[in-house]
Parts: C-alpha cells; sequence; structure tokens
C-alpha cells in the first residue's frame, strides 16, 4: 500500500489532536477557519519538501555523484544552512512587512506618519543598502574572514537591529535599519557560498540543492509576516497588550522585537551545525595548501568570460528585483488601503498578504527542482530562464510573479558559484546580491508615485512593461551570453 507523505501523516495527527477542542464550533468560525489553515499549510510544507526530496533522487538514481550525503541525497550540511537561512529571512521578511506600514501610519497608530512618498524612499534606501552590504561583506570573507565566521558575526549583528527597532524612538529606526544592513552584508553573500561550497565541480545536485535551501528562504518568508504581522496590527493582541497596562501603539515594536529572535534561533541553529562544513567555509590562511594554491592561480581567459557572463546576467536582475520589491511597497500599501481585509467578517493584519509569495514558492518550488533535472540535456540555459523569469511579471502579481521568481532566484545565486573563480567566490556573490541592492532602489522610487486616488492602473502597466521588454531582450541576447559562460551550463 502507498504510505502517505510525511507532511500528510502529520496533518492528519493534528486533525485527530484537535477534533472537538472548538475547531468544529459553530460558535467560532474564524477560529476554525484559522486553525483549519495552519493544518493545511503544514501539510503543504510537509507534502512539498516529501517531493522535492523525492525529485532529486530520481533525479540522481541513474548517475554517480560525489560527497557525504545525509539530508536527502544532499551534503549534511545543506540542513544546517536550510533552518539558518530560514531565520534569517523570517526576520528579513518578518521586518519588511512592517516597515513601510509602520512608517506610514499616524502617532495615534503607533506610527511614525511619514508620507507615502519619504517612507517609500526610505524603504527603497534601506533594501538597496540591504544588498549593496553584500559586496564588502563578500570581499572581507574572502581575503581575512571566511565565511563561517562572516555568517555568525552578520547574524548577531542582525538580531541587535531588530531589537534597536523594537525600541520606540526615532534614532534607534535608523541606527536598528543600518544594523540590518551591516549584518546581512555579511550573512547573505556568504550563507549562499557555502551552499555551493558543499559540492564538488561539476555535481549534478547543485541546482536542486539551491532549490531546496531556496525553500527554507521562503517558509520563514512565509511565517514571519503572518507572526510578526499578528504582534503588529491584530487587535486581539493589542486588546491584551491594553488589558496588561502596556500601550497597545507599542504592538509594532513587539512585531520588530519578535524578527530578531528569529535571527537568534538561526545563530544557535548556525553554531550547533557548523562541523559539517569542511573547509571550504575557513578563512583563507586556515585552509589546505593545495586549496589556496588552486585560489590563488592565474586568472584564464575562460574565468574572465565567465565573470562578463555575470556582469549581464546582473543587468537584468536589476530589472527583475525593481519589479519583484514593488510587493514590499507599491503592493503592500495597496492591500492595507484599498482591499478588504476580511475572512467571515473577522479583520487580519495586511501584511499577511505577504505570506502569499511564499506559499506559493513552497508549493511549486519542487515542481521547478524536478523540471530542471528532468529536462537534463533540454533544461533552458541561465540567460532563457532569466528571460521566463522577466516574462511572467507581466501577466500577475503574487501566483504569477513567483513562476518568475523560481526561474531566476534560486539560478541566481547557484550560476555564480559555477562561473566565479574560487578565490572571488563570495565577492562575485556580493556582486549579484549587488544586482537586488539595484533594483530594490529602484522599486523604492517606483513606488513613491503610489497614489490611492490616482491612477494605480498606470504605474503598474508601466512597470510591467518595462519587464516584457526587458525579458525580450535578454532572450534575443541568450545565445552570445551563452558563449561567455564557456560550457557552464
Amino acid at each position: 500500500m502507498p504510505q502517505a507523505a510525511p507532511g500528510v501523516r502529520a496533518h492528519h495527527r493534528l486533525r485527530r489532536r484537535g477534533r472537538g477542542r472548538g475547531d468544529a464550533d459553530p460558535r467560532h468560525p474564524a477560529r476554525a477557519a484559522a486553525r483549519q489553515a495552519a493544518f493545511s499549510v503544514a501539510a503543504a510544507t510537509g507534502v512539498a519538501y516529501s517531493a522535492l526530496v523525492s525529485a532529486t533522487a530520481e533525479a540522481l538514481r541513474s548517475e554517480e555523484v560525489s560527497g557525504a550525503t545525509t539530508f536527502g541525497g544532499h551534503p549534511r550540511g545543506l540542513r544546517t544552512l536550510f533552518f539558518t537561512e530560514m531565520w534569517e529571512r523570517f526576520s528579513y521578511y518578518g521586518m519588511r512587512a512592517l516597515l513601510v506600514l509602520y512608517l506610514t501610519a499616524t502617532a495615534a497608530e503607533g506610527g511614525v506618519g511619514f508620507s507615502i512618498e519619504k517612507a517609500t524612499g526610505i524603504y527603497g534606501w534601506y533594501t538597496m543598502g540591504v544588498y549593496l552590504a553584500a559586496l564588502p561583506g563578500g570581499w572581507l570573507a574572502d581575503r581575512f574572514l571566511g565565511q563561517r565566521r562572516s555568517v555568525l558575526l552578520g547574524g548577531v549583528i542582525i538580531a541587535l537591529g531588530h531589537f534597536s527597532l523594537a525600541v520606540p524612538k526615532l534614532a534607534f529606526l535608523y541606527l536598528g535599519l543600518s544594523l540590518v544592513v551591516v549584518g546581512v552584508g555579511f550573512f547573505k553573500p556568504n550563507v549562499s557560498t557555502m551552499v555551493g561550497g558543499l559540492y564538488r565541480e561539476n555535481d549534478a545536485r547543485r541546482d536542486a540543492g539551491f532549490s531546496i535551501f531556496y525553500m527554507g528562504i521562503n517558509i520563514g518568508a512565509m511565517i514571519a509576516p503572518l507572526v510578526c504581522g499578528f504582534l503588529a496590527q491584530s487587535s486581539l493582541f493589542r486588546g491584551f497588550l491594553e488589558r496588561h497596562g502596556i500601550d497597545p501603539r507599542l504592538g509594532w515594536h513587539f512585531g520588530f522585537a519578535m524578527a530578531g529572535f528569529g535571527m537568534v534561533f538561526g545563530l544557535v541553529q548556525f553554531f550547533l551545525g557548523q562541523r559539517d562544513f569542511g573547509p571550504n567555509a575557513d578563512g583563507p590562511r586556515e585552509r589546505p595548501a593545495a586549496q589556496q594554491a588552486k585560489e590563488h592561480a592565474k586568472l584564464t581567459r575562460e574565468d574572465w568570460m565567465r565573470m562578463a557572463a555575470i556582469g549581464v546576467l546582473f543587468l537584468f536582475s536589476c530589472i527583475f528585483w525593481s519589479s519583484f520589491e514593488q510587493a514590499g511597497s507599491s503592493l503592500n500599501l495597496f492591500a492595507d488601503r484599498l482591499s478588504d481585509n476580511r475572512i467571515l467578517g473577522h479583520a487580519f493584519p495586511s501584511s499577511w498578504y505577504q505570506s502569499i509569495n511564499s506559499i506559493f514558492i513552497i508549493a511549486l518550488a519542487p515542481v521547478f527542482a524536478w523540471l530542471w533535472v528532468r529536462l537534463r540535456d533540454r533544461e533552458p540555459s541561465s540567460p532563457a530562464k532569466f528571460a521566463w523569469g522577466l516574462f511572467w511579471w507581466l501577466v500577475g502579481v503574487f501566483f504569477l510573479q513567483t513562476l518568475g521568481e523560481l526561474c531566476l532566484s534560486p539560478v541566481g545565486p547557484s550560476t555564480v558559484t559555477k562561473l566565479a573563480p574560487v578565490r572571488f567566490a563570495s565577492l562575485m556573490m556580493g556582486v549579484w546580491f549587488t544586482s537586488l541592492a539595484v533594483g530594490n532602489r529602484i522599486g523604492g522610487w517606483v513606488a513613491g508615485h503610489f497614489d490611492p486616488n490616482g491612477s494605480l492602473p498606470g504605474l503598474f502597466l508601466s512597470v510591467a512593461a518595462f519587464a516584457i521588454g526587458s525579458a525580450v531582450l535578454l532572450a534575443v541576447l541568450t545565445r552570445p551570453i551563452k558563449k561567455l559562460m564557456a560550457g557552464v551550463h
């Protein structure tokens, strides 16, 4: 008899335990719906993870791969990096879901009271800084600190930044944002490079490994707006604060504090599992002599061509992320001010919409991981996947935007680890994340033109037209970019 997936079995156990404790009570339809939704998300996550592992195993059944495998057919260190990044992204997306709403909320609502233009401008500069800092963060890791120390240092600084945001003073707002920028600069490029470092050159598991890693990112990004948004905006939690003599307007700062605790959980996970990373994650002077010699070898013509390919893909990544980041700014404001945020007559925080993208990512990541491996020799090249990623922005907002993201976002870091020379691995990953910085800044500028009383279709149509034009251009350039990649698919 076929066995149910682990997520489905867990779902049924939860249903049996919860039966008769309010979920079937007609007096509490909202509570029952919320509990059922939580069960469904847990089951979907379990099924998605099982499908992703099965896809990897099927792809590798007929071919030999190298390296110790104890995590669904992948190196053991992937498990640690999966959960570390999951909690770091919990902290990032929990705060991201609140930032623009907090900045534009009035003082009576506990916010800062900035105009939409000023708030989205700060959001754009902040998100640009977060990824721009990856450039010096990657360079410092390559030259001095190593990836392991950089991730630990970055995580500590990120946690301090979120806890600073929990202090209801304007000065701590700017301090907290600055600390998060610096921390992510150390953390983000190096944790992604460490994933690539788990695999040997030409290892068939690399892209599937990044898809698993990317699913961890989106589990954190899915849960964070629900938890942090509840603390920041929910009338239930604000009522709880008021009953205990606490100013309910401080709910925003409880949400920011929860983001900080998320990063602390990630640091604990990373510290306990760091023995699984091997010498690639150490500082340059601590690596084996043979590896140091390889890293300091003279760059070849192919190395330069491949770095040029990263540069071209960088430009189109900027365009994609300028469109995508409307989710945290203009679309966030749209959900807050122009949507009916009620289920069964009960209001829910507008920040919860930020989880929709991640729910779709978790559901579709196994499909794309299976698809790339299933296609084998017919798999589209990395530039072709980028072109599809840009195209899908035109067609929809959250669900179809997710299709574009899955074609580009997990493929990008994987491609960088394949193209970049070993000694510049973290630096080139920093270059890659700089494309997100530029895209976020452009996206913040575009969102500054959001006007609830103006022509919103014109704003969104302009973004879509720019994305589709760029997709067509990239499709035309796919063949010359493949030549620059010098044999890397």
